[in-house]
């Protein structure tokens, strides 16, 4: 149990396994609404994936996008979903999703202190399809004081070390702009000496920093509302499995802080939020299929499926993968002295930015690099398997954009003083010349010179006539915007030069249990399973197997999470009154 209390509950309206933002939206809302409940985590910490996510939301049509004089349709966000999923969009789970993310959102803010901003710049992924948006449909958390948990601090999971800077500050996308300007300007320089004297204030009293943004803030804000609610989380509280009684879920069977079986009774209902399968090996490589290269997942190391098997157990349906069963991004492996692996994801900082390429084993670009992380993911898993510890690919670039953008845990200036241990552990590979680099990473060097001079054509000109890097309101957006007349093209010229190995890689599972636009679970025959219900990475995405935004697992976590609490609280549902 986590805090003070001394005794556990053995029944409540509504019992929530799993700590992510899936679990912690609908334990907010169903306690809103006035329902009981207990909050249940296997982990001694509490936040799951979340807390290691850039915590943005895709949340169409929200009441800052029309604050801010969005003009987004109805129509236009489910024509741009429909068209850049195809045939794996479920029509009813996307419109249930439209129609309630911002109504969700709006009630979660009331009642918590959940608190999220527009993102002023934040185009669709996919551009070219109808519907599509240059922004008002992605929103970031907003900063928050981690001092205000109090003791549940110390319970709260700590972001990935890879995705810190200088040791244990947190940063968001605003903060990474300052940081990248530092010197540049007179507003980013002041910004940054302020963001880096808050850091070195809390490392004085503590191992981490205390402003907290991305997960670590989702996840606090939500944290807090249910503390302040008097909402049990109840830690190293494995379950084991679901009661049924008649046919209807009633309840759940768990390991105490003791050690002993423990059961806790929902007169309402059971809500799985554990966060997918991502994090079982074996399970991941089979819904992948094909030739199996090494792959790494950046979700949480406890999401193991449990919430899925014992849905499984109970009668539910796994729902059919869509177009892949994972959200994809391209990682990469540091491995210091000690032999201790750490693995960083490559998302928005460095791929787009103007100097930096990517190519395969035989030096050769294969993918627009400034593309979604998913769709690189993609092109990724589609490169011939090397043999087992070996990248399938490389991120080069040259000294000056290593020293302005940094690449993955090599960072740029001023945060840079680090670089040289990643060269002498073999993280960041280095060479005085284009061919030696090659070399040393065993490639054709007259392959991987003839690549760099072409793209350094397609620099010169702002066009890139191979993969239109560039050319997208996205890729636009993570360019560098003082760089042209291409702001993700500039030409790898100034020695030495550096190269990052690229492994297959993903952020969670995008297959999930097959549910209603209740949340309700179903059965292989699509009937509902009473009393069960799924939300987060537990429930298969609406996205098809595709990423058509930032913040496309997010926000419906946090929409379907509304939308479990008010059917458990016996509120009407909307989307039956339209039929």
């Amino acid at each position: 149990m986590h805090g003070a209390q001394v005794t556990e509950p053995t029944e409540t309206d509504v019992i929530v396994v799993g700590s992510g933002a899936a679990g912690l939206a609908t334990a907010c809302a169903a306690r809103a609404m006035g329902l009981d409940v207990v909050v249940i985590e296997k982990e001694p910490q509490f936040g799951g994936t979340t807390a290691l996510s850039g915590a943005a939301i895709f949340i169409p049509l929200s009441k800052a996008a029309r604050d801010a004089g969005c003009d987004d349709t109805r129509q236009a966000v489910l024509t741009y979903l429909q068209e850049t999923i195809g045939e794996g969009a479920d029509q009813t789970l996307l419109e249930a999703f439209v129609d309630t993310a911002g109504e969700a959102l709006e009630f979660l803010e009331h009642h918590s202190q959940l608190r999220y901003r527009l993102r002023q710049v934040a185009p669709d992924y996919h551009g070219e399809n109808k519907g599509a948006s240059r922004h008002g449909r992605v929103l970031d958390v907003v900063e928050y004081d981690g001092r205000r948990l109090g003791r549940h601090f110390a319970a709260l999971r700590p972001p990935l070390p890879t995705h810190l800077v200088f040791g244990g500050m947190m940063v968001n996308r605003a903060d990474v702009s300052t940081l990248l300007n530092f010197g540049r300007s007179r507003a980013a320089t002041w910004r940054s000496l302020a963001l880096i004297g808050r850091y070195a204030l809390d490392r004085l009293r503590g191992p981490r920093g205390t402003r907290l943004v991305v997960g670590s803030a989702l996840v606090a804000r939500l944290a807090q509302s249910l503390f302040d609610a008097q909402v049990p989380l109840m830690l190293n509280a494995p379950v084991r499995d679901l009661i049924k009684t008649d046919g209807r879920v009633t309840g759940l069977r768990y390991q105490g802080a003791d050690g002993a079986a423990r059961v806790l009774h929902a007169r309402r209902g059971v809500v799985l939020a554990t966060g997918g399968f991502a994090a079982d090996a074996a399970r991941s490589r089979t819904a992948r299929g094909g030739p199996e290269a090494d792959h790494f997942s950046m979700a949480a190391g406890s999401a193991q499926g449990e919430g899925q098997h014992m849905a499984l157990s109970a009668g539910a349906q796994m729902a059919q993968a869509g177009r892949n069963p994972h959200f994809c991004a391209p990682v990469s492996l540091y491995r210091n002295g000690s032999g201790e692996v750490a693995q960083f994801a490559h998302l928005t900082l460095d791929r787009a930015k103007p100097g930096i390429i990517a190519v395969d084993r035989t030096g050769q670009r294969f993918t627009n690099e400034a593309d979604s992380y998913h769709r690189f993911g993609e092109a990724l898993q589609a490169l011939p398997a090397p043999g087992h510890g070996q990248p399938v690919a490389w991120l080069i670039c040259d000294s000056l954009a290593l020293r302005r953008y940094g690449l993955g845990l090599a960072r740029p200036a001023p945060a840079h003083l680090g670089n040289r241990r990643l060269i002498r552990d073999g993280y960041l590979i280095a060479a005085d010349s284009i061919a030696a680099l090659a070399a040393r990473l065993g490639v054709p060097p007259d392959r991987l010179e003839t690549t760099v001079e072409r793209h350094n054509g397609f620099a010169r000109a702002g066009r890139d006539a191979d993969f239109a890097k560039g050319e997208t309101p996205h890729n636009i957006s993570l360019g560098d915007s003082a760089i042209g007349p291409n702001p993700c093209l500039a030409p790898l010229k100034h020695g030495p030069f550096y190269a990052v190995g690229l492994y297959s890689g993903d952020l969670g599972t995008a297959q999930g249990l097959a549910t209603d636009h209740r949340a309700r679970v179903l059965t292989a025959t699509g009937t509902v399973i009473a009393g069960l219900y799924a939300v987060g990475n537990d429930m298969n995405s609406i996205m098809g197997g595709t990423y058509p935004a930032a913040g496309i697992t997010l926000g419906p976590a946090l929409t379907f999470a509304y939308i479990a609490a008010r059917d458990l609280a016996g509120h009407p549902d909307p989307q039956e009154d339209k039929t």
